[in-house]
């Protein structure tokens, strides 16, 4: 028996998205064999299909764990005496329950990641192995002195090889959405993402960008690209469902493949770090 209590961003959701969210090895088959079942409550009083939540409610699931949770795979692509950098797996969160951070504090004493990824982004995650680096990092992110570059593939062709692209971005908590706009707006936060074409396919009608953060928002390259109308392949948020049909994409094509630690101060017992680059070896190829 697993019980959540339902917080405010699934206030007025699905109880099968909630489900799905918080237990990687959810299927659909056995989650409407427990609704079929009466195996889930919401504050206690079963129900037989799905139902929406509130902010609060209880959900108490009578599913075997081996039918909620499958192993994550951890594969570590550098580690030091002061740093961690790990190939997150798609369908988990960075923090939380049952998140890549919690798996990692088995086999930590101190383990912190130093920035986030989307639950369908996968690729590249730096985590600091002590409070003094973590301090460290978070200040060079802050000063942009580490760069993040993205692999995505996006429907459509850019009119120009590489472009450094500023708009603004508000933020909607109940919706669990970000809005853009090319002109400052009140709420807005100004944000700033770079792109270089590294392959189009004009039959298809698709690219594949790096594309570099310079300012890192929720939901900020899948938001941004599509605002320019070249939407992430496999986005269900700000993507087109007929082209993530199309290409037979279920999660975003968005991976973080490369992170340089571009330091222009000085950064402590972190100096030796300058200037090198932690990437993923895979092919662009390999994108799904």
């Amino acid at each position: 028996m697993q019980t959540l209590i339902v917080d405010k961003k699934f206030n007025h959701k699905k109880v099968s998205d909630l489900l799905y969210f918080h237990f990687n090895g959810l299927t659909k088959n056995t989650l409407y064999k427990a609704f079929r079942k009466k195996d889930i409550r919401i504050n206690d009083v079963k129900i037989s299909e799905d139902t929406f939540v509130h902010t609060g409610d209880v959900i108490t699931v009578y599913i075997v764990d081996s039918q909620l949770w499958k192993d994550i795979k951890i594969e570590k692509i550098y580690e030091d005496e002061n740093i961690l950098v790990i190939n997150k797996p798609v369908n988990i969160e960075v923090v939380g329950d049952n998140s890549l951070t919690s798996i990692l504090k088995n086999d930590y004493s101190f383990i912190s990641p130093c920035h986030r990824l989307d639950r369908n982004t996968t690729g590249l995650v730096l985590f600091a192995k002590n409070q003094k680096v973590l301090d460290i990092l978070l200040d060079k992110f802050k000063k942009q002195e580490i760069e993040k570059h993205y692999l995505a593939k996006v429907y459509g062709i850019p009119k120009v090889s590489s472009q450094k692209l500023t708009a603004y971005l508000f933020k909607d908590n109940k919706k669990s959405m970000v809005y853009i706009s090319d002109t400052p707006k009140k709420g807005y936060v100004k944000i700033e993402t770079s792109f270089t074409l590294l392959k189009k396919d004009e039959k298809e009608k698709y690219s594949i960008l790096d594309v570099e953060l310079h300012t890192g928002k929720t939901h900020q390259i899948r938001a941004h690209l599509a605002h320019i109308g070249l939407p992430i392949i496999g986005d269900g948020k700000y993507g087109i469902n007929e082209v993530n049909k199309k290409f037979g994409c279920k999660t975003q094509c968005l991976c973080s493949y490369k992170l340089k630690f571009n330091f222009k101060t000085d950064a402590g017992i972190l100096n030796y770090l300058k200037e090198k680059t932690v990437k993923l070896s895979f092919a662009q190829s390999e994108m799904h």
